[in-house]
């Protein structure tokens, strides 16, 4: 079974009601308001969903008239969906069922450096061994797909990377379709960083956020609006090429005093201050040219110094929002009666989910769809697959 292909857009929104009740479930009548849709509607699509296993009675609740109502709630191992995490030196990969929840997971070394076909290989015998480890059981639901998440720059839509800085040899190999021929799923293929917003922006971290990835290589997510942001050329968030020091050090990108050389040299040194000092700086820079709600820390590297990162960062965002002033909001600037309120603070936190956040993000690059959020994954989809 395809739940893509199943799922019309009302009985997406219905799926997306009955994911987000839980185990209390969700009445069919409650259904008919929340969608707008008719109650025979609601009661077709229902039946349809208890007939495919996907939904199942949760038992009844008391109504304010008439007979107890019914309620529904969605079956979570009736589908999974596989998360892989390609970084550059270690492979990730999660099985999630309908909720997001893991239900495996694998952690496996990776040369990202061996070459397109070797990395295919070894992603696949991951993914094969991680669906057979699982052990399903009688009765479980199908796999959707496999969403990959790896270093950018690269074409969500068609699947294919670009030059990843550091490994040129990558440049216009077509991952999605190479991954679809082992693993005989559907594939999406999209940056880590957007992988791990989405999963995020779906968990409602904020409107407008900047998810800031700092492990083996540094780049952010942007959510703009409620919706993960890639640009007319699927090219934003490349957060670690913005050059902050003229003179600097050679990048791999070509260029020089990229935040990310200056952040890993630092790291490199030993002066994990100086590094948070940096991306602070960066970071600062995307607040005040986004004007967005908060920054989210992520990546291995910042969870070896948690602290550090999320004091440094904080402090310099902190002063960059208050010397930029903005809106009102009673913040530490104002006075104490209110009447000269200060600019509304810019929050830094490190984002839930730890190192698994950028597999289980990619792991909702297949489900989102299946419960019509495709506006928050793919916003700016130009047709075809993504």
């Amino acid at each position: 079974m395809n739940l893509p292909a199943l799922r019309g857009h009302n009985a997406a929104l219905v799926l997306d009601l009955l994911r987000a009740a839980g185990g209390i479930g969700i009445s069919r009548l409650e259904l008919a308001e929340r969608t707008g849709l008719t109650p025979q509607a609601v009661s077709k699509i229902t039946a349809r969903l208890r007939a495919e296993g996907l939904a199942a009675e949760a038992g009844r609740r008391a109504s304010t008239g008439g007979k107890p109502r019914t309620v529904l709630r969605l079956v979570p191992g009736a589908g999974h969906a596989v998360g892989l995490h390609l970084d550059r030196d270690e492979l990730t990969a999660v099985l999630v069922d309908l909720t997001g929840t893991v239900v495996a997971e694998r952690r496996a070394p990776l040369a990202f450096g061996a070459g397109a076909r070797a990395v295919v290989e070894a992603a696949a015998g991951e993914v094969r061994e991680l669906l057979d480890a699982a052990g399903r059981g009688e009765g479980a639901g199908p796999v959707s797909g496999v969403g990959v998440a790896l270093p950018g720059p690269l074409d969500h839509v068609e699947g294919v990377l670009h030059r990843v800085t550091g490994f040129p040899e990558w440049d216009g190999f077509p991952l999605r379709d190479a991954l679809e021929e082992r693993l005989g799923l559907p594939v999406t293929v999209d940056k880590d960083t957007n992988a791990a917003a989405l999963g995020l922006a779906l968990a409602g971290a904020a409107d407008s956020f900047a998810y800031v990835h700092l492990g083996t290589g540094l780049g952010a997510g942007l959510v703009l609006g409620g919706a993960v942001h890639r640009g007319a050329r699927t090219g934003a968030g490349e957060f670690g090429h913005q050059v902050l020091q003229l003179d600097g050090p050679r990048c791999e990108c070509g260029d020089r005093g990229c935040v990310e050389a200056l952040c890993l040299a630092a790291v490199a040194r030993g002066e994990v201050e100086e590094a948070a000092r940096v991306l602070g700086t960066a970071a600062g820079n995307l607040v005040g040219l986004l004007d967005i709600d908060r920054v989210l820390l992520g990546g291995r590297t910042v969870f070896a110094a948690e602290d550090v990162f999320v004091r440094g960062v904080g402090a310099v965002v902190a002063e960059r929002v208050r010397r930029g002033g903005g809106r009102g909001g009673g913040g530490a600037d104002g006075g104490a009666d209110g009447a000269t309120p200060g600019p509304v603070p810019v929050p830094v936190s490190l984002a839930p989910g730890g190192e698994r956040a950028v597999a289980e993000g990619a792991a909702q690059l297949v489900l989102a769809p299946v419960f019509g959020r495709a506006d928050v994954a793919f916003p700016a989809r130009r047709g075809g697959r993504g």
